[in-house]
């Protein structure tokens, strides 16, 4: 039986564009992702995406609803991926763990290479076009 990874994601929205990162590590370098990571104990999901950001973008965000919950199976892991909406609330988007990242308009969302569970994620936000303008407080 697979090992089952719970991360979360943030989809950070501003101006009507979406945030994306490329990853510069590991077995998915160069491909790209929504920010976040892995659940630690006792952490709740808005806590870890908060203290993830915090890390690797050296930003506060806020974070509304849960946009979708998804299940994706990697060769080596299964992958439970819980994604909320989200604004930055402070800082730069400072990227201190990625290679590179870009703001992606909704006729952009197909010019990165992404990595696959992330690109269903892409599917759900193209049928639903008020991710791009309904905002967080």
């Amino acid at each position: 039986m697979k090992k089952t990874i719970h991360v979360v994601a943030a989809i950070i929205r501003d101006k009507g564009k979406l945030f994306a990162t490329q990853r510069g590590y590991g077995e998915w370098k160069d491909y790209w992702e929504f920010p976040g990571g892995k659940i630690e104990q006792n952490e709740t999901g808005k806590q870890a995406l908060h203290r993830e950001i915090l890390e690797e973008l050296d930003t506060e965000i806020s974070i509304g609803d849960i946009f979708t919950s998804i299940d994706y199976d990697y060769p080596n892991f299964h992958l439970k991926m819980d994604c909320y909406l989200a604004s930055v609330k402070k800082g730069n988007l400072i990227l201190k763990e990625h290679k590179s990242a870009k703001w992606l308009g909704p006729d952009e969302l197909d010019t990165v290479n992404w990595l696959p569970a992330d690109k269903s994620i892409i599917d759900l936000i193209k049928n639903k076009s008020s991710v791009f303008t309904h905002f967080v407080d």
